[in-house]
């Protein structure tokens, strides 16, 4: 797979790529796939990787009183990782599996690290990414406070219009803090 192709214009986005740049993502991430079902990242583990998804949906989960609650979603052209794991290399809570047969783009974060320090640029395209992610995580919040059962499905229709059709009812239901026949009415309603 070719970075050149499929990543960069991600980071374009965001910043200008010098060459030198390009040439220092293209020697750090790795490609990796992984099946329907695979677990991505362990919560047993330290995240020490971020994978950039170019083909297929995993989602981010943890696990309460025996029941996985899923937490998000991410498809193509985003970046899934644990993040507090990621950043503080510490255990967490989150587990990450794929949802579909995935294509990723894998970053190890000591080769972030080492972008960050050598590419400044790296650094505004973090803080401008994770504006959006921020953003999402404030909408979330609110939406999960603020609304009913059915404008939290309506809120995760909009947020996940390109997929929420592929997320199996279940885990729907778990994201959204209802139970799976209350999201059968609610679909039904429609």
């Amino acid at each position: 797979m070719n970075p050149e192709e499929l990543l960069f214009p991600h980071f374009e986005k965001y910043i200008k790529l010098s060459d030198s740049l390009k040439k220092e993502l293209a020697e750090r991430v790795k490609f990796k796939t992984f099946k329907k079902g695979e677990l991505i990242h362990d919560a047993d583990a330290i995240c020490t990787k971020s994978y950039f998804i170019l083909k297929g949906l995993v989602r981010t989960y943890f696990i309460k009183d025996g029941k996985e609650i899923s937490e998000y979603f991410s498809d193509q052209g985003e970046w899934t990782n644990s993040p507090r794991s990621f950043i503080q290399r510490q255990l967490d809570i989150y587990y990450i599996d794929a949802l579909e047969n995935t294509e990723t783009f894998c970053l190890h974060v000591n080769d972030l690290m080492f972008l960050f320090e050598n590419f400044p640029e790296m650094e505004r395209y973090s803080r401008l990414s994770m504006g959006t992610v921020f953003g999402h995580l404030m909408e979330r919040i609110t939406s999960m406070r603020f609304t009913t059962a059915k404008e939290k499905y309506l809120h995760f229709c909009e947020v996940y219009r390109g997929v929420y059709h592929r997320i199996p009812l279940g885990m729907v239901a778990s994201y959204l803090g209802i139970s799976q026949e209350t999201l059968s009415r609610i679909r039904a309603e429609k």
